[in-house]
């Protein structure tokens, strides 16, 4: 089965991709760093997406099956004491049987057969954006943490090399305490850069899971750079694009299609179903009235054999049951769109909230901040400030620039997720 690439699917750029499972060995080992190895490689190695490959293929096959007709039974009768009559002994009996469904089954059959393999084809397409909402949202938090450890430890090295200043001027006469604060602001930086840094093996096992990757793969840091902030996309277009193109809605549609077709097969099933043979003797050679007119003749018959569905109480409960299963993939369609609009509502909402974050915190707050910085370490090495200041610009300035990218990571996720909701790049 050739599957959409999950690239192609979400609007990246990339080359499209062959058949599941056919990638080179070395490429299918290399390292992903960006959001597309990502993707590219989630699409050729996971297993998950391979056993729906599986089940879609094996569904395809119960096409040709289900449209097919009954085998055809042969029976032979061997006698083994001869039966003598008019025409001579009948040694052998052969009786070929076909039966035949009522008319419009074996269509029946075949189109239910045929929705339900559609329904997994998109339950498998489901599937590839699932996997990659869950890549994307994995793939920028880990980027975050990356950018959160050098950030932290930038301040941090900011901080460490104004110890030996402060120590030289509490040597001279200087304040105790501006020290202590300062090396107390050490330790809190180098604890959380210690805590962000044991964040990286659990984010990395996650996705190296979805990656189909060895166990102790230590992914290196994404290679991420964060797009500005654009336009939020209509509420109104989104809804209608998920209503259309999601694949979870289009898989509960084939379920309903196949439900109907069965409820056409169980009314069926209360038709007749016709059985056509042809009956074949073998006679030896007469002995007893070798003169009898067609004396030796091997005699042949048509048979024509009807059921007769009389059981009324089972073929009612085959249409309760086929009507039933009816009307549960049509409520299960209708809960779905209901989750799935909110969901809808919910990341866009949520990408408005980044972004407006995004505007806030680049246009506004964080060049305010960095320029109080650079104000305060100026006035402090004039002896104008104290180092009590500098650490609260310093902390300020860091908090600014971890809420940044946040809002970065915060934002490109919500798109990713919209993407993966309406089925359509953004």
């Amino acid at each position: 089965m050739r599957s959409p690439s999950l690239i192609s699917l979400l609007g990246f750029t990339a080359a499209t991709l062959g058949s599941l499972g056919t990638a080179p060995l070395a490429q299918a080992q290399a390292a992903p760093t960006t959001l597309s190895d990502y993707l590219t490689r989630g699409q050729e190695a996971n297993p998950d997406l391979h056993a729906f490959a599986a089940r879609y293929e094996a569904a395809r096959a119960r096409i040709a099956q289900a449209s097919a007709l009954p085998d055809p039974m042969l029976q032979v009768s061997h006698f083994v004491e001869s039966v003598q009559t008019r025409t001579g002994p009948q040694l052998n009996i052969f009786m070929l049987n076909q039966r035949l469904p009522w008319f419009g089954q074996l269509d029946g059959r075949a189109q239910a057969a045929e929705a339900e393999a559609e329904a997994i084809h998109f339950a498998f397409q489901a599937r590839q954006l699932m996997l990659a909402r869950a890549l994307g949202v994995g793939y920028f938090d880990y980027a975050f943490t990356g950018k959160a450890i050098a950030l932290t430890a930038q301040s941090l090295a900011l901080l460490e090399g104004l110890a030996p200043q402060v120590e030289e001027r509490v040597r001279t006469g200087g304040d105790l305490n501006a020290l202590l604060r300062l090396q107390v602001e050490i330790g809190k930086l180098r604890d959380r850069v210690a805590s962000l840094e044991q964040q990286r093996p659990r984010q990395s096992a996650q996705l190296v899971a979805l990656l189909a990757l060895p166990a102790d793969t230590v992914l290196p840091w994404p290679v991420w750079e964060p797009a500005p902030p654009g336009d939020t996309p209509n509420s109104a277009s989104l809804l209608a694009a998920v209503e259309l193109g999601n694949p979870e809605l289009q898989t509960l549609a084939r379920k309903i299609d196949s439900s109907r077709v069965r409820v056409e097969l169980a009314r069926l099933e209360a038709r007749p179903n016709f059985t056509v043979g042809l009956n074949y003797i073998q006679v030896g050679k007469p002995v007893v009235n070798p003169m009898t007119p067609d004396a030796g003749k091997d005699p042949w018959a048509l048979t024509v054999a009807v059921n007769l569905p009389i059981w009324k109480q089972r073929n009612t409960a085959l249409r309760r049951e086929a009507s039933a299963q009816q009307r549960a993939a049509e409520s299960e369609l209708t809960n779905r769109l209901h989750q799935l609009r909110a969901d809808t509502l919910s990341a866009l909402s949520s990408l408005r909230d980044a972004q407006r974050r995004l505007r806030l915190y680049q246009d506004e707050l964080l060049p305010l901040a960095q320029q109080a910085v650079e104000i305060t370490r100026s006035s402090y090495q004039n002896s104008r400030a104290t180092l009590l200041e500098v650490i609260d610009s310093e902390r300020s300035l860091l908090d600014l620039e971890l809420q940044l990218w946040r809002a970065h990571a915060d934002s490109a996720q919500q798109r990713l997720v919209l993407q993966t909701l309406t089925n359509r790049p953004l």
